[in-house]
């Protein structure tokens, strides 16, 4: 690895150690075996970097864990393998726990910025476009407006329920409930 991914590695184990408010630039140049001033040449400030490690180990464990139950559930109906992701996800949810929690400590951080906004604006889009990737090889049958639709539905449905899950992981609907709020919605 380079001092660029040493920096990301780094950042993220300090990160799920100590926290986003409580995590310091040497914290992360020692975690991660680099001089302090790596940190200024490879992404220009601690919070950009903590901001890349974040997005990409929340990107990594919860896309990778969405787009592997999404690829298992290709062969079903839609709206079953739908309803089987969202009773699913929750695992996901647990196994990327802190990465979440501080993901959305950071989120709140930088969306005080306007330029950081803008960059999460950016990531987010990357988000569902990444689902839209997976969407596309696992349901060939749908055309690109739906595609791009279910994507951005599942992805405002990972960032809301990650937030609720947070709060209380008892609170989530299940696949089925939110399966049948689309379908009534279909309704005329």
């Amino acid at each position: 690895m380079g001092n660029r991914e040493d920096l990301l590695a780094g950042a993220r184990r300090a990160i799920l150690e100590r926290g986003v408010a409580k995590v310091t630039a040497r914290d992360i140049a020692a975690e991660a075996g680099v001089s302090l001033a790596a940190i200024g040449y490879h992404f220009g400030s601690k919070d950009e970097l903590v901001t890349a490690a974040l997005l990409e180990s929340v990107g990594d464990g919860i896309g990778d864990g969405m787009e592997a139950i999404v690829g298992e559930t290709a062969a079903l109906p839609m709206l079953d393998g739908f309803a089987q992701l969202w009773d699913r996800i929750p695992t996901v949810f647990a196994e990327n726990r802190e990465a979440l929690l501080a993901s959305l400590e950071n989120t709140v951080r930088v969306l005080r910025d306007a330029d950081g906004a803008r960059a999460l604006g950016d990531a987010a889009e990357q988000g569902y476009q990444g689902i839209a990737e997976q969407l596309r090889a696992s349901h060939p049958e749908l055309d690109d407006a739906q595609v791009q639709a279910v994507a951005k539905l599942d992805f405002a449905l990972v960032q809301s329920l990650g937030i609720m899950w947070l709060m209380n992981p008892q609170s989530l609907p299940s696949g089925a409930e939110l399966a049948l709020a689309v379908t009534a919605l279909a309704r005329d």
